[in-house]
């Protein structure tokens, strides 16, 4: 197999990184070791060109393949100049991506999310109830979610549940690691915060029952939750 691995350019954005009001240069380089026929990217990496005195910082990525990877650059934590967020697609079924969150400060890079950390400490337990009903407890924040799983239909609800709605058998669920992470300013200060989602599966991956969605802000520290909720898939409705 004929493959190219010259490093090309896969993103590229304009913005201040280390607050000196001066425009800097943010890249994201790559290969693509399947040629233009795939869009696959591997040994994925960042660079920042300091827009006055053009030193170059750079850093490869722990997660540096994937589909789609892309730039954005926005205040995530107040001091007025521009973080890097770095989203990169896994390309696997269960929509799964990759995410980091850079600052640049005294001409030190520092990681300041890290995807990996985030579905560490994000950690669910998922149980089908009697009644036609399901729990969600979110272990990081004691927090409980009960859904109700009448719209998945007659057909689904026989295969699990007996006809007094008591259950067949223990079922448990499980919720993915990060499908989703978005930049929101939630209060219109230019400052972001992010927006977290999770899928939840039933008895197996294709068996969606809602998304746990955690709206985080930056504390000093890290980011923090300041509210999590579940959204839930809505059934067909006829008037």
């Amino acid at each position: 197999m004929n493959q190219n691995t010259s490093q090309v350019i896969l993103d590229f954005k304009k913005g201040d990184i280390n607050g000196d009001g001066i425009v800097d240069f943010v890249y994201l380089f790559g290969n693509k070791p399947y040629g233009n026929g795939s869009p696959f990217r591997d040994n994925i990496n960042l660079r920042i060109i300091d827009g006055k005195t053009g030193k170059v910082t750079a850093v490869m990525l722990k997660q540096d393949s994937g589909y789609n990877p892309t730039l954005f650059l926005g205040d995530f934590t107040g001091n007025k100049a521009d973080n890097i967020f770095i989203a990169i697609d896994s390309g696997g079924s269960g929509a799964i991506a990759y995410y980091y969150i850079y600052t640049l400060e005294n001409d030190r890079l520092r990681k300041i999310f890290d995807f990996e950390n985030f579905n560490n400490e994000y950690q669910y337990e998922v149980n089908y109830l009697d009644n036609y009903k399901a729990e969600v407890i979110s272990k990081a924040n004691n927090k409980r979610y009960i859904l109700d799983l009448t719209w998945k239909g007659q057909e689904y609800l026989s295969e699990i549940y007996n006809e007094n709605g008591t259950l067949k058998e223990p079922i448990s669920g499980w919720v993915d690691p990060l499908s989703g992470l978005f930049p929101i300013d939630f209060n219109r200060d230019g400052t972001y915060g992010l927006y977290a989602m999770q899928l939840i599966a039933g008895r197996y991956h294709a068996d969606g029952l809602g998304f746990v969605q955690t709206s985080l802000e930056w504390d000093g520290q890290g980011f923090e939750p300041f509210l999590q909720t579940v959204g839930v898939f809505g059934e067909n409705y006829i008037s």
